[in-house]
C-alpha cells in the first residue's frame, strides 16, 4: 500500500478522534483533522490530500457547501461521505459531488467500523494505482468543421470500438455495445464526448449511425469467422425517428452489408426525443417489425420512465450506471435495482447493467437476477480486432476450466 494522506472533517470532537484513530491504525496513512468546514477548505488549498472524509450535517458551512468549495479548487481529492443522515440524502450528495467532477469512493453510515476504513483505503490505493473505479476525466471538446468531420467519417478515422457485455449466467462475453471513437491524427484516439456535440451541431448523426452500423456488421463477420456470434447494440438518438423511412434505410443497409437484424439492437438514447410522440412509437414499432432488437438506454436517469418502458416494444433495458454505483452498500439503490430488474424480467426483457466497476456491484447484480453487465470491471471499449482476440482468449480459458487443468482462470 502506498503512502496516503487523509483529511477528516467532523464537527463532533469524539467522532473526529474516533475516525482519526482508525485511519491512523492503518500503515502508511497520515491523518489531519478539522472540525470546521471553512478551515478544511483552506487546508485543502495548502495541502494535497488523497482522500477527504467528511460529515454532511455541520454548523456554519455544511458538508454540501464544503464539497462545492472543494470542487472549485485546482486539486480535487477523492471523497468519502460519513453521516447519520438518510441513505437517500447521502446518495443525492454523492451524485452532486460526482457531477462536480469529484470521485466519491464510498458513503458510510455512522458508526464507521475498522473494516469500513480498511476497505475504503484499499479502494483509494486501487484508484491511485489506476486499477480501481476512478472516474474518467472531464472530456474537453475539440473544434472541427463539418467538412473535416465528414472526411473523418468517410476515411474511417471515426469508427466503432466495442465494449463487451458479459453474461452473469455463463460468465462469458455474449454481446457488445458499439461506441464511436475518432482516431485523430493529431490528438490520438478521442472518446465520443470530445466530438459528438459537433456531430450533432453539423447534422451528421445519421451519417455516423450508418457508419457505425456498417462497422458493426463487418466486425460481426470477422468474429463469426472465429466461431462467435456476437449481437451488437448501437446508440440511436430518438429524434432521428422523425424520418419515417429510417427503419427501411437501416434494414436495407443491414442486408446490403450481409448483416442480420436479429443480431443488431438499437439503443434509444436518453439524450434526445422526438417532437411528436407518434414518430417515436411509429419508428420503434417499425424497427421491431423489421427484426431489430430495441433497448431502453440509461434507464433510471433523466426522462426514462416506467410508462415508456412498458409502452414501447423494447427487447432490452439498460440500467444506468447511476443506479449501479454503490448498490452493494446503499439500501435505497439496492431496492431500486431489485424493482427494475424484477419489472424487466416480468416484461420478458434482457436486462443489462452498465457502469459496473466493482466485484461487490457484480455480485449484487448477479444475486438480483440481472442478465448481462458491462463496465470498466469487465473491459473498456476496444477495437474490433482486440475484441476478437479477447473472445479467443476467453474461449481458451473457459475450455481449460472445464477440463480442470491447473492454472486455468475461471471466467469473471
Amino acid at each position: 500500500m502506498s503512502h496516503q494522506r487523509v483529511l477528516i472533517l467532523e464537527d463532533q470532537a469524539f467522532q473526529r478522534g474516533f475516525l482519526a484513530n482508525m485511519f491512523n491504525a492503518a500503515p502508511g496513512v497520515t491523518v489531519d483533522t478539522s472540525g470546521d468546514a471553512a478551515d478544511a477548505v483552506e487546508m485543502c488549498h495548502w495541502q494535497r490530500y488523497d482522500l477527504v472524509v467528511t460529515d454532511l450535517m455541520m454548523p456554519g458551512v455544511d458538508g454540501i457547501q464544503f464539497i462545492q468549495a472543494l470542487a472549485a479548487q485546482e486539486h480535487r481529492p477523492m471523497l468519502a461521505l460519513v453521516s447519520s443522515v438518510s441513505q437517500r440524502m447521502m446518495a443525492s450528495a454523492r451524485l452532486m459531488a460526482e457531477s462536480l467532477g469529484i470521485t466519491v469512493l464510498g458513503i458510510l453510515p455512522k458508526p464507521v467500523s475498522p473494516a469500513d476504513v480498511r476497505e475504503l483505503l484499499a479502494q483509494l490505493d486501487d484508484a491511485r494505482s489506476g486499477v480501481g473505479p476512478a472516474h474518467a476525466p472531464v472530456e474537453v471538446p475539440i473544434n472541427a468543421t463539418r467538412e473535416r468531420l465528414r472526411r473523418a467519417i468517410d476515411d474511417g478515422e471515426i469508427t466503432a470500438w466495442f465494449q463487451p457485455k458479459k453474461s452473469l449466467d455463463s460468465g462469458l462475453v455474449v454481446a457488445a455495445e458499439a461506441l464511436v471513437r475518432w482516431r485523430h491524427p493529431e490528438h490520438g484516439t478521442l472518446q465520443a464526448g470530445r466530438f459528438l456535440p459537433l456531430i450533432e451541431q453539423h447534422g451528421l448523426e445519421s451519417a455516423v449511425l450508418r457508419h457505425i452500423l456498417k462497422a458493426s456488421i463487418q466486425a460481426q463477420a470477422r468474429w463469426r469467422e472465429q466461431g462467435f456470434r456476437i449481437p451488437v447494440s448501437i446508440n440511436l438518438p430518438p429524434h432521428l425517428l422523425e424520418r419515417g423511412n429510417l427503419p427501411d434505410e437501416l434494414l436495407d443497409l443491414t442486408l446490403q452489408q450481409g448483416g442480420t437484424p436479429a443480431d443488431l439492437c438499437f439503443e434509444l438514447m436518453e439524450s434526445s426525443t422526438t417532437h411528436h410522440v407518434s414518430d417515436y412509437y411509429a419508428g420503434a414499432c417499425r424497427l421491431r417489425m423489421k427484426g431489430f432488437g430495441l433497448a431502453q438506454d440509461d434507464f433510471g436517469q433523466g426522462l426514462s420512465t416506467v410508462h415508456n418502458l412498458v409502452s414501447t416494444p423494447f427487447t432490452e433495458v439498460k440500467i444506468d450506471g447511476a443506479l449501479v454505483r454503490g448498490c452493494a452498500r446503499d439500501p435505497a439503490l439496492h431496492s431500486a435495482l431489485a424493482t427494475v430488474i424484477a419489472l424487466g424480467s416480468r416484461l420478458g426483457l434482457n436486462i443489462v447493467a452498465e457502469g459496473v466497476e466493482t466485484d461487490a456491484e457484480l455480485a449484487t447484480l448477479r444475486k438480483l437476477g440481472c442478465n448481462q453487465v458491462q463496465g470498466f470491471l469487465i473491459s473498456r471499449a476496444i477495437p474490433a480486432e482486440t475484441f476478437g482476440a479477447l473472445l479467443d482468449q476467453e474461449k481458451a480459458a473457459h475450455r481449460h476450466t472445464e477440463l480442470g487443468q491447473p492454472g486455468a482462470l475461471a471466467p469473471r
